[in-house]
């Protein structure tokens, strides 16, 4: 334990019959005891193994206590369990079960890695460590689920999503973007769907500085992507959706020679307008007497000037009509080679995509992925990395929970159900014992995950 901390107590009087003591005086004891399902989901993934195997330690050998693989998991583990800040090291450095998902004796051996042997850590990162860290984080990704389906795979999905992330000191590459009205960064976000099923697989997230247009470094992803893709389902076909950001004759192109079917919504323009007009008429004069209408949709063939060819476009008419307000024309337009009716393909297919912004929110909002206050550009884009890899365990353990309750929950919901869970713990020579509480709200949940990562039932 730390000796810096005090055993200061506090009573209540009027909350009870009696008087109410409250003691911090559990040494052993700890309040992220679900967090060994973590450990026990990674040692299936092989993640963390992965991820410190692709970074090169240039330390001196004999200055060196922790190896960058131990401090690649306490980084790992603090974030999937809510500590996002680098700080909170001060604090979970003699935790137990800290010490004991870093293979170390939960109450004897010495404290975990603190604060700024952290720091000296992320900002040790360059841009080749960069690289690999990318690239051994989507093979895990692709590696796991080519296990899980056998490569049997009809369809993959790939969904490339950019946002912001808001910065606040003097981050290398944060800039001014009046779009959004900050200094931030504009991330891409990567997500891998299979078949039909509606959870989308977080594979990368690419750090970029605050002018970024959306759609740089979309085909270097893309080129690194696919032929490992290919090479894991042999039998798959690959296809993209992607928002207005992501126009262009060179994207296009791309998606042909490589054969993907693909997606684009598509700003408008004079043209695209002249094709929307006879779809919009009837909706307007619908409008004028008052009568509801809904949507309508066509389709026609467009080449603008920089392209080599005509494009499909998909056309979704519509207008916007609020109380007080004249009706304002909102068409819609999706570039796209896939064949099928165009509300079919705009409702069932393109706007999938959008469940994309639900796992950007996970992100931010339960392991605080735009948490980038380091001044080096490498080190926040390793953090980004490490929050990415927290993200891919948490989908695991979602995954792992499928037929409970957990099955649907966000990342928040998880980390308190089967993460907050307080825990004393003892260890001796033959073995480490966790008491748990007995009633526990989520038990049934939890034991069905630890039992599938390989926990035997006693």
């Amino acid at each position: 334990m730390d000796n810096h901390t005090t055993e200061q107590g506090v009573m209540f009087t009027g909350l009870s019959k009696r008087p109410v003591h409250v003691r911090f005086d559990q040494a052993h004891a700890t309040s992220d005891g679900g967090a060994i399902l973590l450990k026990a989901v990674d040692e299936k993934l092989g993640l963390s193994a992965a991820l410190a195997s692709s970074l090169r330690d240039c330390r001196q050998p004999n200055k060196i206590r922790h190896s960058l693989t131990e401090l690649v998991r306490q980084r790992l583990y603090a974030i999937a369990c809510g500590y996002a800040d680098g700080n909170d090291a001060a604090r979970l450095a003699h935790d137990p079960i800290f010490k004991l998902l870093l293979n170390r004796d939960p109450i004897n051996d010495d404290a975990l890695a603190s604060q700024p042997t952290l720091s000296r850590f992320e900002a040790s990162v360059g841009p080749r460590d960069i690289m690999r860290l990318s690239r051994t984080l989507a093979e895990c990704v692709i590696e796991r689920h080519r296990r899980r389906t056998s490569g049997r795979v009809k369809r993959i999905t790939i969904d490339l999503d950019p946002t912001d992330d808001a910065t606040h000191g003097n981050q290398q590459l944060s800039l001014f973007n009046a779009v959004y009205d900050s200094w931030c960064y504009l991330p891409l976000a990567g997500f891998l769907s299979f078949d039909n099923e509606p959870q989308q697989y977080l594979f990368c997230y690419l750090l970029r500085d605050g002018h970024a247009p959306a759609k740089r470094g979309c085909l270097a992803v893309l080129k690194r992507l696919l032929p490992r893709l290919r090479q894991a389902f042999p039998q798959a076909t690959v296809r993209i959706r992607l928002d207005a950001g992501f126009t262009g004759a060179e994207l296009y192109e791309f998606f042909e020679a490589e054969r993907l079917e693909y997606i684009v919504c598509m700003s408008k323009n004079p043209v695209l307008e002249r094709f929307a007009k006879p779809l919009m008429e009837p909706i307007r004069e619908a409008l004028a007497r008052n009568e509801t209408c809904a949507c309508a949709y066509g389709e026609a063939r467009y080449r603008a000037r920089s392209w080599n060819r005509e494009r499909r476009v998909i056309i979704r008419a519509d207008v916007v009509h609020q109380p007080g307000r004249q009706p304002k024309d909102n068409p819609r337009f999706l570039i796209t080679n896939i064949r099928g009716w165009p509300k079919q393909l705009y409702e069932q297919v393109y706007c999938g995509r959008c469940d994309a912004e639900n796992r950007i929110k996970e992100l931010k909002l339960g392991l605080h992925i735009d948490r980038t206050s380091c001044s080096r550009f490498h080190a926040n884009q390793l953090r980004v990395l490490l929050t990415s890899a927290a993200y891919v365990l948490m989908q695991e353990l979602r995954l792992r929970a499928r037929h409970t309750d957990s099955a649907t929950a966000q990342v928040s919901s998880l980390q308190l159900r089967l993460m907050k869970i307080s825990a004393s713990l003892e260890a001796s020579t033959r073995r480490i014992v966790m008491h748990m509480p007995t009633y526990m709200v989520y038990r049934k949940d939890w034991l069905r995950i630890a039992q599938s990562v390989g926990a035997v039932p006693t």
